[in-house]
């Protein structure tokens, strides 16, 4: 079963999360700041992955702490899920539109974290959550889950759209690299290892 628990505490955030990779979508998440709850929910969703997700933060101070350790877990309880990544496709990409906006996600489960991030919002926040922070849940995500992952959103107008489009894109992409490839066997690496 490709299942994990996580939890980190610090002085700032305190965050439990539960994934089952090959859920069917279902969640419950509360982040304190609802546009993220809603966006999880989306990559939920559309990775059809199972996830619980309770974080509290020092939300008075700023969301930073929060949206930038819950990428850190939430990559974690995927590196932990996935183990050695023995049999699974490693590589995923989505093309997602969504009314005007249109975003890309590939993603590489090679081991080796890298971020490309090409956006640009217009608006500095959407019900609570910092747009900057979007750069910030997927760098630390890709620390959590040792993985090379490229954003793109390629069109939009409406911020909310673009935001949940790069979300949906993201659970689909994630799916693909996840999910098993009945052809192999071992690794997915001329390594042996990843």
């Amino acid at each position: 079963m490709r299942i994990a628990e996580i939890e980190r505490k610090t002085m700032e955030t305190e965050i439990k999360i539960k994934l089952d990779l090959d859920g069917k979508g279902m969640n419950q998440i509360n982040t304190g700041i609802k546009f993220l709850d809603h966006l999880l929910v989306s990559f939920s969703k559309n990775g059809m992955f199972d996830v619980e997700i309770n974080a509290k933060g020092d939300l008075e101070v700023d969301g930073h702490h929060t949206v930038e350790d819950l990428g850190l877990v939430l990559g974690q309880a995927f590196d932990k899920a996935l183990g050695e990544r023995r049999g699974i496709n490693r590589y995923g990409f989505f093309l997602l539109s969504m009314d005007e906006a249109l975003a890309e996600v590939a993603i590489d489960l090679g081991g080796r974290p890298y971020l490309q991030f090409e956006t640009q919002f217009k608006r500095d926040e959407i019900g609570g959550l910092s747009t900057e922070l979007a750069y910030d849940f997927f760098e630390a995500f890709t620390r959590g889950s040792r993985a090379n992952i490229s954003v793109r959103l390629l069109s939009g107008r409406n911020d909310h759209h673009k935001l949940e489009a790069i979300f949906k894109a993201f659970g689909r992409a994630l799916r693909m690299a996840c999910e098993p490839d009945t052809r192999q066997n071992g690794v997915p690496s001329t390594k042996g290892v990843i």
